[in-house]
């Protein structure tokens, strides 16, 4: 995989630096039962940071490591297809930038300094309110990785897998007593310029979250 902690490839700024997450917690307020129960699109995002434990939480539902042969989600062959950045603009104590989660070392790496919020809104058919979301996580894949095992079909697995993914970091956003909103529509060459997306690897997901209304 591209290693993105190298500054030296002129994607990040020399003072980058990548951040390892603290490990999720063994058990969580709220049953999956109510968090089903609870599930909703939000697209109105109150004022508020998120925590790095917050963060750390959402990006290992979508891809977390849970044992040495498995996964929060599914993998057609164990592939591994998919790829996980947060675009974060206000989470306490992470640098505004493009970030990739690296599931094997529960880690962030940098990709790109600055806030690039509106700039996704603007690509997302200009949804602003994806804007007002405190940190966006973009659910990318290499679809070579499962197609190269499974041919053609390997393309229908790795749609499958997007779509546990999203579902398990929609559910934990809910049981966080956060919102968030799964986001199909926008441009895929421009939601990969700003992520600065390596060549074979396509972003097929955007999910804002951020704090809700009292």
């Amino acid at each position: 995989m591209t290693n993105f902690a190298a500054a030296a490839d002129g994607r990040v700024g020399s003072a980058a630096r990548g951040v390892n997450l603290p490990p999720p917690p063994k058990t969580n307020a709220m049953s999956l039962d109510e968090a089903l129960a609870k599930r909703r699109s939000v697209r109105d995002f109150a004022a508020g940071t998120l925590t790095m434990a917050e963060v750390a939480l959402l990006v290992w539902s979508a891809q977390g490591v849970t044992n040495p042969e498995g996964r929060t989600t599914p993998s057609a062959g164990a592939t591994c297809p998919l790829e996980v950045y947060v675009a974060a603009g206000e989470v306490d104590g992470l640098t505004d930038g493009v970030y990739r989660y690296v599931p094997d070392l529960h880690r962030l790496e940098p990709v790109a300094d600055g806030d690039i919020r509106v700039r996704l809104a603007a690509a997302a058919l200009d949804q602003q309110w994806i804007s007002q979301a405190a940190m966006v996580v973009v659910i990318a894949a290499v679809f070579e990785r499962t197609i190269s095992r499974y041919g053609k079909r390997g393309e229908c697995y790795v749609h499958l897998e997007v779509g546990h993914a999203a579902q398990n970091l929609l559910l934990q956003a809910t049981a966080l007593r956060l919102g968030a909103a799964p986001v199909g529509a926008f441009n895929d060459l421009e939601i990969s310029r700003l992520l600065r997306l390596p060549v074979g690897e396509v972003p097929l997901y955007l999910v804002p979250v951020g704090r809700v209304f009292k």
